[in-house]
């Protein structure tokens, strides 16, 4: 296809309309990992990652947004919790290349074996060479 086919394609710009790009970001991925555990008010995720609270409620309007995280008043607090149903395109994505791991990390397994069975039949060779070595130098 010549170049001047692409002209008027562009990239799009990285945004966190999806929860692909929302979970692009590290701080919320952490933030994620502490809702897996179950809900927290935001005070206790602002302590334990140690940012701003406005920071940490930007990261949460986000995953809001996308709808990785839901939120709840209780009482004078705002408690959020992981959504994972709309984690399941991310899981879908990846669990495509599950096979694909799956069959090099069955090869790694076969070459580790190899390695030590090589490792194990090397050692017995020289304890033999030893052995013989050792019984005509006494």
């Amino acid at each position: 296809m010549p170049i001047s086919a692409y002209n008027g394609a562009m990239a799009r710009a990285a945004s966190t309309t999806d929860a692909f790009n929302a979970v692009a970001e590290p701080r919320r991925r952490q933030i994620l990992d502490l809702l897996s555990a179950g809900e927290r008010p935001v005070n206790d995720l602002v302590a334990v990652l140690g940012l701003p609270q406005p920071i940490v409620s930007k990261h949460l309007r986000v995953l809001r947004e996308v709808g990785l995280v839901d939120v709840r008043d209780l009482g004078r607090q705002r408690v959020y919790c992981l959504n994972g149903r709309h984690l399941k395109p991310i899981h879908d994505w990846v669990k495509a290349y599950e096979a694909s791991w799956s069959r090099r990390f069955e090869r790694l397994d076969g070459v580790l074996e190899e390695l030590t069975d090589q490792e194990f039949t090397g050692q017995q060779e020289f304890r033999k060479k030893e052995d013989r070595h050792g019984s005509d130098g006494d």
